[in-house]
């Protein structure tokens, strides 16, 4: 089970990754993790960057090192990593690989109300998503292998983990279209007879000896 940090926002994590290779003032550290595309791979917030920046400051896994000044520019704190930000770097690194954790997708939310949909509409709309995710994934093999060209693949990884995500998506998709097409989806008369006839299927874990009407 994941445990309460003292700064448990993803963006200390990409702060933290970034004072590991050097000291940074702030807009370096922002500038460094834009050009790694961190924002992409942990959803960072800007808006609380300099408030993660004190807190982590506050606790210890940080330390400001030196203020410079560059022409007229504000003066700029200049941090580095300490040795208690490089443990809780390490050991947060460990616990997000090591423990899976259920995460939020709009996708799962959108096919746990499926039944809203005709099932003939839901069949069209996941075609749709599914063309959709094939020139996506062909776009991103691409850019993937162009990247390999220059960068190593460990520093890539979390690219080639997207991609495995995504083609397993799509191979789900495929899957689920064949057996609406081929009608051996369980429950997929009743699902169509609700939208065109207005009989309701039964409810989920309705059976014998429930107060269920059949």
């Amino acid at each position: 089970m994941p445990q309460q940090r003292k700064v448990g926002n993803l963006l200390a994590l990409a702060v933290l990754s970034a004072l590991a290779q050097r000291p940074m003032h702030p807009y370096e550290i922002a500038t460094t993790l834009r050009g790694w595309g961190k924002d992409q791979d942990m959803g960072i917030k800007w808006g609380s960057f300099y408030t993660v920046v004190r807190n982590m400051d506050r606790h210890g896994l940080i330390a400001a090192v030196e203020s410079v000044r560059e022409g007229r520019r504000p003066e700029r704190t200049v941090y580095r990593i300490t040795d208690s930000g490089r443990t809780e770097l390490v050991d947060w690194t460990r616990e997000l690989v090591s423990t899976p954790v259920a995460e939020q997708s709009s996708f799962r939310a959108g096919l746990s109300v499926l039944a809203v949909l005709h099932p003939d509409e839901a069949a069209t709309l996941l075609r749709r998503r599914l063309t959709l995710l094939e020139e996506q994934i062909t776009a991103d093999r691409a850019a993937f292998a162009e990247h390999l060209r220059t960068v190593p693949r460990l520093f890539l990884v979390e690219s080639e983990y997207d991609l495995a995500i995504q083609e397993a998506e799509a191979a789900w998709i495929r899957g689920l279209l064949a057996e609406f097409s081929s009608g051996s989806y369980p429950g997929l008369d009743e699902w169509r007879a609700f939208h065109e006839t207005g009989t309701s299927p039964a409810e989920p874990g309705a059976g014998e000896g429930s107060d269920a009407t059949p």
